[in-house]
This record gives structure tokens, C-alpha cells and sequence, in this order.
């Protein structure tokens, strides 16, 4: 916990009660993380290994994080009623907005395994998958590195999840520019259409990432990135 200032209102059994509610809140926002982490592992298997069941069992995981997001949303309104000190309201503040940031990634996860089922019947485009994956790999260390750092409360870590995003951002260019440059296209163009929004989907799920990791830096510095 990062309270540092002994000189704060309130009874110590107040206090005592305080800090037990931040740290289950702080349990809980790395449970719901773990449960993302597990989606997203999924949809990268629903989309690179053709496992379809994959879905069903994102759903699920999805219910649970939606549950998790209001839960926490609840539990940090409550608290910052009850916020001894500063610090205690920026903590708060920030694990808000790195819930929000972490119940997106969820839905990405979700989305990119529905348009794997949607893009199964189809021929693999051979042209752009391996680096629509490797774009994946990227986007889910990121994610990792920044439920690490919030884990550890460490601002340097944090911050530098931001630098891993070039990786993603040069393989979206990329794959973005075999797909729209393609010719002599056969039959449908669903499945570039639905490569697209993969791509712009695992795009957005490396800024949440990259967005925890500031939220991190900024609980423990008080300096946004």
C-alpha cells in the first residue's frame, strides 16, 4: 500500500478497515486482470489454431469480468467517500480507469473470437496471418507487462510498456497495407474485411495495455505520462 503520511483524520480501527477494503480491492482488480489475460489467450487460439469451443468459454470469462468491472466501479465510488488523503483518491481514481481500460480488452477478446468462427470456413490468408500473430504475441506481453507492473506498483515498468507498442503499431501498418493493397481478389472480400477489424481490434487492445501501464506510473509518481 502506498500510504506514506501518518497524519491523517479518522480513528486507526478507520484507517485499519481502509487499507483491508484497498487491498481486496487490489486482489480483485488482478483477479479480473488474470481473467482478460485468459480471454485474450483464448481468442488468439480461437483465430491461430481454430479452436472454435474457444468462444463459449470467452463468454463466459466475459460475464465474469463485466461482473468484476461493476463490483470494482462500486467498491472505488464507496472508498473515495471514506479517502483519507490525496494519494488515496488518485490510487482509487486510477484503478477506475484501469478497470475500464481492462473490461475493453475483454471485449476486444470476444469480438476477435467471434470473427475466428465467422473467418473458419474460409482458406487462411496465408499473405498477412503470420504477422496478424505475431501482432497478437505483441499486444498479450503488453498486457502481461502491465498487469506485472501493477502487481509490483512499479512506475518504471509501467511506463515502459508504452515503448513495446511500436512493435504493434509497425505490424498494424503492415498487415493494413497487404490487405488494402491486395488485387485480383476471388470470390468474397469478407474475409479481408474481417482481418481488418482484427488487426484494429488487437491495435486498441495495445493502447489499453500501454494506458494501464501510465495508470501504474501515475499512482505511484502522482506525474501522468
Amino acid at each position: 500500500m502506498l500510504r506514506k503520511d501518518p497524519a491523517v483524520s479518522g480513528s486507526s480501527s478507520d484507517i485499519s478497515q481502509f487499507n483491508r477494503r484497498i487491498k481486496r480491492l487490489e486482489r480483485d482488480i488482478l483477479r479480473m486482470g488474470a481473467l482478460v489475460e485468459h480471454s485474450f489467450r483464448l481468442s488468439h487460439q480461437a483465430l491461430f489454431a481454430g479452436n472454435l469451443t474457444a468462444s463459449e468459454e470467452i463468454s463466459w470469462l466475459e460475464k465474469k469480468i463485466d461482473q468484476f468491472y461493476r463490483q470494482i466501479e462500486l467498491e472505488c465510488a464507496a472508498l473515495m467517500m471514506q479517502a483519507p488523503i490525496a494519494q488515496d483518491l488518485r490510487l482509487l481514481s486510477a484503478f477506475m480507469q484501469l478497470v475500464r481500460d481492462l473490461e475493453r480488452i475483454g471485449d476486444y477478446a470476444e469480438d476477435i473470437a467471434e470473427i475466428a468462427v465467422k473467418l473458419f470456413p474460409y482458406p487462411p490468408q496465408e499473405a498477412c496471418l503470420p504477422q496478424v500473430e505475431v501482432m497478437s504475441h505483441h499486444a498479450q506481453a503488453m498486457l502481461a507487462a502491465s498487469l506485472m507492473a501493477l502487481a509490483d506498483l512499479d512506475a518504471e515498468a509501467g511506463q515502459a510498456v508504452k515503448q513495446l507498442d511500436d512493435a504493434v503499431d509497425t505490424s498494424y501498418k503492415t498487415v493494413y497495407e497487404i490487405l488494402a493493397t491486395q488485387r485480383d481478389v476471388k470470390g468474397v472480400v469478407e474475409p479481408i474485411i474481417l482481418l481488418a477489424l482484427v488487426i484494429r481490434y488487437l491495435e486498441r487492445m495495445a493502447d489499453h495495455a500501454t494506458n494501464i501501464g501510465q495508470r501504474v506510473a501515475y499512482i505511484v509518481t502522482g506525474q501522468r505520462g
